[in-house]
């Protein structure tokens, strides 16, 4: 569990990296829609770990308010993409 919390986590970093250097705005949306849906996999994980035992309740909620922040930025964005795409 926690190399699947090292890959879905790694890969909300570098999807956004790659937004940065999107061909187009629908290839840049597509890569934050990815970061997100990582972020939310990451989640995940983390519960798992920590209903497990593998990490405590303290490092789970550090770790939880960082990762529920990041899908709730990405959220944002992503709905505010999302908006600008209709009006166009």
């Amino acid at each position: 569990m926690a190399k699947q919390v090292l890959r879905s986590g790694t890969s909300v970093g570098a999807n956004i990296s790659e937004s940065i250097r999107a061909q187009s705005s629908a290839d840049f949306s597509s890569k934050l829609n990815i970061a997100l849906k990582e972020a939310e996999e990451t989640h995940y994980w983390l519960l798992l770990l920590m209903e497990t035992d593998y990490i405590s309740e303290k490092q789970f909620s550090s770790l939880d308010q960082d990762c529920e922040e990041l899908i709730r930025l990405l959220t944002a964005i992503t709905k505010t993409l999302s908006k600008e795409k209709e009006t166009l």
